[in-house]
Order: structure tokens, then C-alpha cells, then sequence
């Protein structure tokens, strides 16, 4: 007997009862689709965890000025300015450290022309587009000579570009902060939303000088909220953070025993840790559903022992003119993975869609993969193959005689 007939004789008996197929089609088409669409959430989840990392930089640290005491009450970093421009200096002299800049932030409504917007304004130095990967997508950026000389001029974060200006080109343009006028030099890349869900692009960047003397004052000259800290490489990460922690309790004159007047982050560990986190979540979500492959996989399997017991005489009367043992065994087999392929095909498409539906009403990214569509596949063939085998072996050992006389 040829696989064409065997396939043949499959899809007829299968086609006899339609419902009984269809049903036990169903949990394939359920579990599948489970997994498809459990996956490609959890990779949706992964891909905005990765890109969250990617936009904030790489082999970062963020240093914070120290914590203050007042009646009791300790309050939280960068509370009390302990970090100064001489110490970002004094950082970049490290070998392991590659770019330092200082940041004073504060928040300051913007105005052009009838629009106005309430947004971050960061006093900064020009090694923080190299930290942050960030550059212009028009315009440049503000240069050592302007923090030198605290020039007016400014850097726009993408959303505030889109509530002063709309569609227009706002470099060249002056914009005023707080009375202020300002030049805009360049409008900075979309960086997208942050771990913490903030808009990265609410922001605009101004020379350090300008926002330390002529926005915001600064009743501790010299002084910054913190800073920000680039490694030279993701090897030397544990001892650039040690060499930082030296030169500044060093610098400050923290005698042993005493604690920081700093606190320094490893921003790089942090986000590394919530994508262990979203990979781990990924994986969970996929072995709930593939749960459900391994009920469809059960009840492919009590199916086809109903079928064995009711087509015993068929299996009899077929074994007697001749039909061999394998012939059975095949065509069980057969059976079992055509409703397993089947019904793995209709359950990628509900997968799909499902996951297209989540990203439409959600929000979400989702990110449907090959791998995730071959894999589920490959498991529905297996299950398909281990769950009917044991139908299709007790159909195959059968005897004719026996099988004939079966009522």
C-alpha cells in the first residue's frame, strides 16, 4: 500500500465523521494558537524591554548627589548637592571610564508663539549625546564653548517639538523658557519611552552654564544633581564602579567607616535584570499554553481508541485479504497526524489574528516569530505522533479472527 492510498483511506474515514474529527481538531487548533499568541506576547514584552535598554545607552552608570537627615527623616538621593563639576573632571581621568556628564535638571514651561509646554530641562555638557547615544536628527548640538560662555541655546526632545512647533522646522527658531529666549540648535532622535514608562523625548537640553546662571540659579556654585557615567566596556563595568566609589569618597574626604555622600547606580545591570525578568515571563507563558497542546494531544488520543474499537471489523476484514500489520499501524498514525498538522494551521492563523487583535485594543507591541510558528508545528506533529501511536499500535495487533467476530 502506497502513502497516497494510505492518505486516502485517512481522509475518508476521517471524512465519515466529520464531527468527531473537528472536535478532537479543536484542542490542536485551541493549543496551538495558545502558544502562538502566548509567545508573541512575551517576545512583544522582550523586544519593548530591549529597546527600552538600547535607548538608554550602554555600560552606564548614573552617580547621585547624597542623601540628607532633617528631624529624623532620612530623604532620598540627591537631595543634598554633593557632586560637583571638578568631580565629573576628575572621573573622566579614570582609564575605565570613557565620557562624564554632569546634569542639572529642573522643569520649565517653553513658549512659541501661541503654543506653550511645561517639560524637563536639562543643564548638561556635550559628552552626554556620546553617553546616550543621542544625537540631532537636524540641527547640532551646543559645543564646549557655549557651556564656557552659558549661550542661550537649546536642544528639543521630539514631543516638544510636536506641541510648540507641529509640523514645523523649529531649528533656527527661538523659543522662550521661562521669559527667556532661546536659539534651538537641533531637534534630538526619538529615544521612545524609558523602563519606567516615561517619555524620554519630553525633554529639552540646554548648556550647563546657561541653566545654573541664567534659568534655574544655583546656590552652591559648582554643583549638579548628578551625573552620568560611560565605561569603556561592558568588561570593565564592576571595575569602573569601584574606581568611581574611590576617587569620589577620595575627593570628598569620607574617611573609613563613614558612609557616601553618593550613591552610584549600575544602569546596565539594572536593565539587563528586567530583561532576565521578560525572558523568564516569556518562557512561562509559553509552557502555560503549551499545556494546552498536551490536552489536545490526550484527546486526539481517546478519540482514536474509540475509532480503533469501532472499525474493528474493518481492521479485521482488511488484515484478512491481506493487509499487514504496518498497513494499520500507518494508517492510525496517519489519521492522528493529519488532525495534528491540520489543526496546528488553523490555530497559527487564530494565533495571529489574536495577537494582532491584542496589539490593535491593548497597545502592546507583539512580535510573531518563525521560530515560534515551526515550533508549534513541530510539538503538534509530536504530540500528534506520541498520542495516536498507542491507538494505532493496540489497531495493529489485532487478530483477524478475533477482530471479525467483534460485535
Amino acid at each position: 500500500m502506497t502513502l497516497g492510498d494510505t492518505l486516502e483511506e485517512a481522509l475518508q474515514a476521517m471524512g465519515a465523521n466529520r464531527l468527531r474529527t473537528g472536535l478532537t481538531m479543536l484542542g490542536m487548533i485551541i493549543g496551538v494558537a495558545a502558544v502562538v499568541l502566548m509567545l508573541a506576547v512575551g517576545q512583544g514584552a522582550q523586544a519593548l524591554v530591549t529597546d527600552s535598554i538600547a535607548s538608554m545607552g550602554s555600560n552606564l552608570f548614573i552617580v547621585l548627589s547624597g542623601a540628607s537627615t532633617s528631624g529624623g527623616v532620612r530623604m532620598g538621593g540627591g537631595t543634598v548637592p554633593t557632586l560637583t563639576v571638578s568631580d565629573a573632571l576628575a572621573l573622566e581621568e579614570l582609564p575605565e571610564v570613557v565620557a562624564v556628564a554632569p546634569i542639572s535638571p529642573n522643569n520649565a514651561q517653553m513658549i512659541y508663539g501661541s503654543n506653550n509646554w511645561t517639560t524637563m530641562v536639562a543643564g548638561t555638557t556635550p559628552p552626554i549625546f556620546e553617553i546616550r547615544d543621542w544625537y540631532p536628527v537636524a540641527g547640532s548640538t551646543f559645543t564646549d564653548t557655549d557651556v564656557r560662555s552659558a549661550t542661550r541655546v537649546v536642544l528639543l526632545g521630539q514631543t516638544v517639538v510636536k506641541n510648540l512647533f507641529g509640523d514645523e522646522d523649529p531649528v533656527g527658531k527661538t523659543v522662550r523658557i521661562k521669559n527667556s529666549p532661546f536659539l534651538v540648535m537641533g531637534v534630538l532622535a526619538s529615544k521612545g519611552q524609558s523602563l519606567d514608562g516615561r517619555d524620554q523625548d519630553d525633554t529639552a537640553m540646554v548648556p550647563l552654564t546657561t541653566a545654573q546662571r541664567q534659568l534655574f540659579g544655583n546656590q552652591f556654585p559648582g554643583m549638579v544633581r548628578f551625573m552620568m557615567v560611560k565605561a569603556a566596556s561592558a568588561e570593565v563595568m564592576d571595575r569602573a564602579e569601584q574606581k568611581i566609589i574611590e576617587m569620589l569618597r577620595q575627593r570628598h574626604h569620607i574617611r573609613e567607616g563613614q558612609d557616601d555622600d553618593f550613591t552610584v547606580r549600575n544602569l546596565t545591570a539594572l536593565a539587563a535584570t528586567a530583561a532576565t525578568a521578560t525572558r523568564a515571563m516569556s518562557m512561562m507563558l509559553g509552557a502555560i499554553a503549551g499545556v494546552s497542546l498536551l490536552v489536545g494531544g490526550i484527546g486526539i488520543m481517546n478519540i482514536m481508541l474509540v475509532s480503533v474499537t469501532e472499525r474493528t471489523r474493518e481492521i479485521g476484514i482488511r488484515m484478512a485479504i491481506g493487509a499487514r500489520r504496518r498497513n494499520v499501524l500507518y494508517q492510525f498514525l496517519v489519521e492522528a497526524l493529519i488532525i495534528s498538522l491540520v489543526g496546528s494551521l488553523i490555530g497559527v492563523g487564530l494565533g495571529m489574528g489574536g495577537a494582532w487583535l491584542v496589539a490593535k485594543l491593548v497597545g502592546m507591541p507583539v512580535v510573531v516569530t518563525l521560530w515560534s510558528i515551526l515550533l508549534s508545528f513541530s510539538v503538534a506533529a509530536a504530540v500528534g505522533i506520541f498520542f495516536g501511536f498507542y491507538p494505532a499500535r493496540k489497531a495493529a495487533q489485532l487478530r483477524p479472527i478475533e477482530a471479525l467476530r467483534y460485535q
